[in-house]
């Protein structure tokens, strides 16, 4: 039988396990002979953070906003039409199919069209990690949605309860771990949309930074650059989980 590890075991085997590789990567790599303008080694990117490290703060702070932005309006959006969909079975039949075909665009292929329309400024930044963010919350929540059987439906209309009560006091408390499960990933996802509409046409931010470092070779601001972007991630990884304890810990009361 598969025994659980505890909490504070597993935190210090994944403590232990990145600091295994931070000391292969620091010591083994220039052994074999890999030079530090293709992959520095950690101790060389904690000097960039040091000596240039008003510059990254600089651009680590706009791409935090677009991140964040993104994320609230892509999941925010994608939890209210789950609703309707399922609310509405002929809204869903509709306009499912249309949001599936746009979410197999690449998003490197939809980014420079939404740049084309918004402009250069924050708020396609904004929208490029909210699209990235939004179908798999949309599928995601619809399942949740849909997840009560028809024994409890079944007794919700005996109770008398209106559509939006059984969708309050049922739909949405059974959606909520398919809800997380899917924010966990978006938090990853936005961070990864803000740097790709910083690619496109922007001077300022992360996926700014990661493009003018690597034309001018410039591997040390770019491994930095990488890691802030990391950083970013795993904090709003954290944050979800975080409130998602405290959601389903309130749900159990």
């Amino acid at each position: 039988m598969k025994q659980d590890i505890p909490q504070p075991l597993n935190g210090l085997l994944a403590a232990g396990g990145a600091l295994s590789i931070i000391i292969a990567w620091q010591f083994l790599l220039p052994l074999a002979g890999v030079p530090s303008y293709i992959l520095p080694t950690p101790v060389e990117i904690a000097r960039i953070f040091t000596k240039e490290g008003a510059l990254l703060w600089t651009n680590f702070w706009p791409t935090v906003y677009e991140a964040v932005m993104g994320f609230l309006l892509g999941n925010g959006v994608a939890v209210l039409l789950a609703v309707i969909f399922v609310l509405n079975r002929y809204i869903q039949a509709a306009y499912f199919p249309v949001i599936l075909f746009l979410n197999t665009i690449p998003v490197l292929a939809l980014a420079p069209v939404i740049v084309l329309i918004f402009g250069l400024g924050v708020l396609p930044k904004i929208i490029i990690a909210a699209v990235i963010c939004f179908f798999p919350t949309l599928v995601n929540m619809i399942r949740g949605l849909e997840s009560p059987n028809s024994s409890e439906i079944e007794l919700f209309r005996v109770l008398s309860a209106s559509r939006l009560e059984t969708m309050w006091k049922l739909r949405l408390p059974r959606s909520m771990p398919f809800l997380f499960a899917s924010l966990r990933i978006a938090s990853a996802t936005a961070v990864i949309g803000a740097v790709v509409g910083e690619w496109i046409g922007s001077d300022k931010g992360l996926g700014a930074m990661i493009i003018q470092a690597t034309f001018n070779y410039q591997s040390g601001r770019l491994y930095a650059a990488i890691t802030l972007c990391s950083l970013l991630a795993i904090v709003l990884f954290l944050i979800v989980v975080s409130v998602e304890r405290l959601v389903l810990r309130y749900e159990r009361h």
